[in-house]
């Protein structure tokens, strides 16, 4: 009923699909008929649910388009009380909306293929539901491949239904695990698509080209099933530089690659970590520890800073998944050693101190995803004026305040890892990142005041920043290697003494100014709106950064509410109300009385 009312709501505009799709002659049996196969299919899935996974929106979709088509072109199953089956053959072929009558067939069962596919992951009685549907929708697919054949069908058709049957058989080969059939019909299917790809202009192909790269990942994926082994490099390249695939291919890409860590895994059994050797059990803790090194190789191989970004992520939310593994473990562990008298004071045990190298693994990635952050920022500071003729927002130091704020914080958790604490080496090199990022944090902040012209708190703040490069510089001696991946604090020294430089300067030029009252130099240092009588050729005025007015505008004493005291009462002679008050007192018990019995005084 829900699917109905959808329907009726979305009948109007969803009416106009059935009167003829793209491609089409409505002239007569004489001229070739035409469906834009796979531009229909897209389009489709894109405004029916697929943008976000919802197969059963799509499936509801496609049956109510069924019933609206059958409906048109008089194509329907019997009535309400009885089913009479009926084929589109060649003979009633008059129309392409025939055509697109099995296309949605096939895309009904594909998707409700995929919905249980989604449902199988819990409930695995449904994989055999879903392996039928695939098998359904393949017959839907080989039935308008077969109608394609036709004379009255035009050249492009053919292809396209012939593209279109190679890709669901190739799917349902994929789900049989058939490697070697599911490849070939990959591999058909590319080349079709390969070929509109180059019969056409860019903008057609744009469709054919985005099919092709859907199926590559399939193909390679089969590939290595049947024995390539150098498709698993392939493979894990395309992830890796997509972050993930989507898809048919994605939940299995996933179980391979776990599957190779896995193998792998069985011959892990300890982990060595600032000289002491913990043993591994976990199944999860080892397969993250064995792509630790595959996963931080490709951040460094990003194209982008997106992709980076997006590589990031993924091994951070790996990294988490494999400490709650560690802190499920842990709980017991901690119970075991409170209930013990025994045991080495001050030593942690072996789990806990897995727990921590994992904490260290990912703070450290936090810290190198939040200084990669900063170096893009502090391009975008460099470029500002080119990004303000483009109209984006300009970045300002304020924003990479934030970031280095984040990673002292970092830094600070990572001091306080238990096992750690006595690792005076350890504390020491962490002290030393901690002062490289202070003078990061403190030249940014100087930054911002030298934007609102203080320049005597932005010289004090470029003072600190010398004297954090100097401790930094003077206690490297033995940390040189690990400090090699921070910012360099000598370049960091030469801006600041040019800035600072500069900054004497202008501090100078603007006390010249006040003092001798110089029109135009004052005019540089004042907002437009205290400097109309004074010309000066002012090149922010143009730009987004113009100053109009102070804002917010400083307090300003103004005079107290006055407070209003009344004086006079104390002069002030009240008639007297003694004959009153006497009135009163007459009227006592004796009144009420006689106010009772009705007497009258």
């Amino acid at each position: 009923m829900a699917a109905e009312r959808q329907g009726g709501r979305g009948g109007a505009e969803e009416n106009k699909e059935n009167e003829r799709p793209a491609g089409t002659r409505a002239d007569g049996l004489s001229d070739s008929l035409g469906l834009e196969i796979l531009q229909i299919v897209k389009e489709s899935q894109q405004q029916h649910g697929l943008r976000h996974g919802d197969f059963q929106r799509y499936r509801g979709y496609c049956s109510r388009r069924l019933r609206r088509l059958r409906k048109t072109l008089n194509f329907k199953m019997g009535n309400r009380h009885k089913f009479t089956g009926k084929k589109v053959t060649e003979e009633i072929l008059s129309d392409n909306r025939y055509l697109l009558l099995i296309l949605m067939d096939a895309e009904r069962a594909w998707s409700y293929a995929m919905q249980l596919k989604q449902e199988a992951n819990t409930e695995p009685r449904k994989r055999f539901h879903l392996l039928s549907r695939l098998r359904k929708a393949v017959k839907h697919a080989e039935e308008l491949e077969r109608l394609c054949e036709s004379n009255r069908v035009d050249a492009k058709t053919k292809l396209e239904a012939q593209a279109y049957m190679a890709y669901l058989t190739g799917m349902l080969r994929f789900e049989h695990q058939e490697w070697k059939a599911a490849m070939e019909a990959f591999n058909k299917c590319k080349t079709i698509y390969e070929k509109l790809a180059n019969a056409f202009t860019e903008e057609q192909a744009v469709l054919y080209n985005q099919r092709v790269e859907e199926i590559s990942p399939n193909i390679r994926y089969c590939a290595y099933n049947i024995g390539d082994q150098s498709a698993m490099n392939e493979l894990m390249q395309m992830r890796l530089r997509s972050g993930g695939t989507e898809g048919l291919l994605a939940e299995k890409l996933e179980a391979l690659i776990t599957q190779t860590r896995a193998k792998q895994a069985a011959t892990m059994s300890e982990v060595e970590w600032r000289g002491r050797t913990v043993p591994v059990k976990i199944d999860k803790v080892r397969i993250f520890l064995l792509g630790l090194a595959d996963n931080e190789a490709a951040i460094v191989q990003a194209d982008n800073e997106e992709t980076r970004e997006r590589l990031f992520e993924s091994l951070l939310s790996e990294c988490r998944d494999a400490i709650q593994a560690v802190r499920e473990d842990l709980k017991p562990d901690q119970k075991q050693r409170e209930h013990s008298l025994e045991g080495d004071s001050g030593k942690v045990s072996n789990i806990q101190y897995l727990h921590s190298y994992l904490t260290y693994i990912k703070l450290s990635t936090a810290i190198k995803r939040n200084e990669s952050m900063a170096k893009s920022l502090q391009k975008a500071l460099l470029q500002q004026q080119r990004s303000e003729e483009d109209g984006k927002r300009t970045p300002r130091p304020q924003d990479l305040i934030r970031l280095y704020d984040i990673i002292l914080q970092n830094l600070v958790e990572l001091t306080q890892l238990p096992g750690l604490e006595e690792d005076k080496s350890f504390q020491k090199e962490i002290g030393l990142k901690t002062l490289v990022y202070k003078a990061y944090r403190c030249f940014f902040i100087a930054q911002s005041y030298v934007l609102v012209k203080k320049w005597s708190e932005a010289l004090v703040l470029y003072e600190r920043v010398l004297k954090y490069a100097g401790e930094v510089q003077s206690g490297a001696g033995a940390f040189t290697n690990s400090l090699k991946e921070l910012p360099d604090v000598q370049d960091l020294i030469t801006q600041v003494n040019a800035e600072k430089y500069s900054l004497q300067a202008a501090a100078i030029l603007a006390a010249i100014c006040h003092v001798f009252n110089l029109p135009f130099c004052i005019a540089l240092f004042q907002p437009l709106s205290e400097r109309f009588e004074t010309f000066c050729l002012d090149p922010s005025l143009v730009s987004k950064q113009v100053s109009l007015v102070h804002f917010p505008p400083g307090f300003q004493p103004i005079p107290c509410k006055p407070l209003f005291f009344d004086l006079a009462l104390n002069h002030v002679a009240f008639p007297p109300l003694e004959d009153k008050v006497e009135q009163k007192a007459k009227s006592g018990l004796t009144g009420y009385i006689k106010g009772i019995f009705g007497f009258k005084s």
